[in-house]
């Protein structure tokens, strides 16, 4: 009997245990089925924002037909709207056109109305002349004219060439004047060198006078110098015996000896006293 309350509580704690593995299953399968519906629940949000997000683009997508078809519409009309104004412009220019051509129409029957005379002139010089018609006088009157000017050119022409030569002439003189005057200058300066060498040379000639003049009265003076030693050395050489006669040109020597005698005659005096 005892076994039988075991074996009892042994199936209650395998039962529990069993219920609680059963409910730790069904908690992990509430927990998958949780994050199952709220990944339902994020994908179904996301599919409500992308259906509206659709059907907002469908409402923009046939405002944009509609818009389209506006703008198109608009087009047209402003191109029909730019074809009228450049048909209009077109028009306007036409008719300024229109109205400078009558101008000169207008303006070309008053010349012809005003030189109608000159017609009736060349109709009656016409009649004096050999031409056959109006025209052929013209023509040999524009000769005439073409020729005048031509003439009227080549004079002209010559006029300018005679202008220019007178021009160079003109320079000329004036180059020509110019180096007149320049060597009038140089002459000028050329003759004041020459005046003034000329004065230098005066001036130099007559110091080479003076100095040839000095020269002269030295060369005197040295000679009467040489002559005045010769004469004294030639007495003091008789008076002494034994000396060699020297040169009479040798002047220095002479006075060397005429010194000695000197010295040898105031000593012999200062002996005798």
């Amino acid at each position: 009997m005892a076994g039988g309350p075991l074996r009892d509580s042994s199936f209650a704690l395998f039962d529990m245990q069993k219920k609680r593995q059963e409910e730790e299953e069904l908690d992990t399968k509430i927990q998958e089925r949780r994050q199952i519906l709220e990944s339902l629940q994020q994908r179904t949000d996301e599919l409500h924002v992308k259906m509206k997000k659709a059907r907002d683009l469908h409402l923009s997508f046939d405002m944009f037909l509609k818009e389209e078809d506006a703008d198109r519409a608009a087009q047209k009309a402003e191109k029909e709207r730019k074809e009228v104004l450049h048909l209009e412009a077109k028009l306007e220019r036409l008719k300024l056109v229109h109205a400078e051509l009558m101008e000169r129409k207008q303006e070309q029957q008053c010349w012809i109305q005003r030189h109608c005379v000159y017609r009736d002139l060349l109709v009656r010089m016409l009649r004096m002349t050999k031409f056959d018609d109006v025209q052929e006088l013209t023509g040999h009157i524009q000769s005439l004219l073409h020729f005048q000017d031509h003439f009227y050119k080549r004079e002209n022409k010559a006029h300018e060439q005679v202008d220019q030569l007178k021009e160079s002439l003109l320079t000329l003189e004036d180059n020509h004047c110019l180096l007149w005057l320049q060597k009038n200058h140089q002459m000028s300066q050329l003759h004041i060198e020459i005046e003034k060498m000329r004065s230098e040379a005066l001036s130099w000639e007559r110091q080479w006078n003076h100095i040839q003049e000095t020269a002269a009265k030295k060369t005197l003076l040295l000679g009467r110098i040489k002559m005045a030693t010769l004469n004294l050395y030639e007495m003091t050489d008789d008076m002494v015996e034994g000396d060699e006669t020297l040169n009479i040109n040798d002047t220095e020597k002479q006075l060397d000896k005429v010194k000695m005698f000197i010295q040898d005659y105031e000593d012999c005096i200062v002996k005798q006293h």
